[in-house]
């Protein structure tokens, strides 16, 4: 059966250091633009909120928040059959886009709303990803903003769950046999 390691792979105050850095480095590439912030659901949505909000403080201009519900997963697999269950609300043409996700695993997702968005002319798309497990990775994709690096583990908490369980969890841990 699996639970919850006792232990969090990343601490609250580790979770904040990392939206802090990689709010600065988005701000120090969209000095002055503005940018729409588009979400993939369920598991960014806290961490879109704190990036938006550390995004603020360094001057970035949210001129819209809006969010893609992209489902792949069964239990802690990808099923790799990436299927849209909400699409934008909102034109995204000639418009700075930051796309956000809460992990990047085989990239299958990721690439799919990427090349949906970039059919939709853009002015500009980037990617920011808070984990990566580079060694998940199934398909070539850039992803111009990483928060920070993992190992191949199923984690939970801050917006990432299990069967939708353990999402308000203030920090990352992973699931263990038990």
């Amino acid at each position: 059966m699996l639970q919850p390691a006792e232990n969090p792979l990343l601490s609250e105050t580790q979770i904040e250091e990392i939206v802090d850095r990689v709010a600065a480095r988005i701000a120090e590439d969209y000095r002055g633009a503005s940018i729409m912030m588009v979400g993939l659901l369920t598991g960014a949505f806290v961490f879109m909120a704190d990036l938006a909000r550390a995004l603020s403080r360094y001057g970035v201009r949210i001129e819209e928040v809006d969010f893609i519900i992209a489902s792949s997963y069964e239990g802690t697999e990808s099923s790799r059959n990436v299927q849209i269950l909400r699409d934008l609300r909102t034109d995204v043409q000639g418009r700075n886009i930051l796309l956000v996700d809460d992990i990047l695993d085989t990239g299958n997702t990721l690439l799919k709303i990427r090349r949906l968005l970039e059919t939709r002319e853009p002015s500009r798309l980037a990617c920011c990803c808070l984990l990566d497990k580079p060694s998940r990775r199934e398909v070539e994709l850039d992803v111009e903003y990483i928060g920070l690096e993992i190992e191949d583990r199923f984690v939970i908490g801050y917006g990432l769950d299990y069967n939708q369980d353990y999402r308000a969890l203030p920090y990352i841990t992973e699931m263990v046999e038990k």
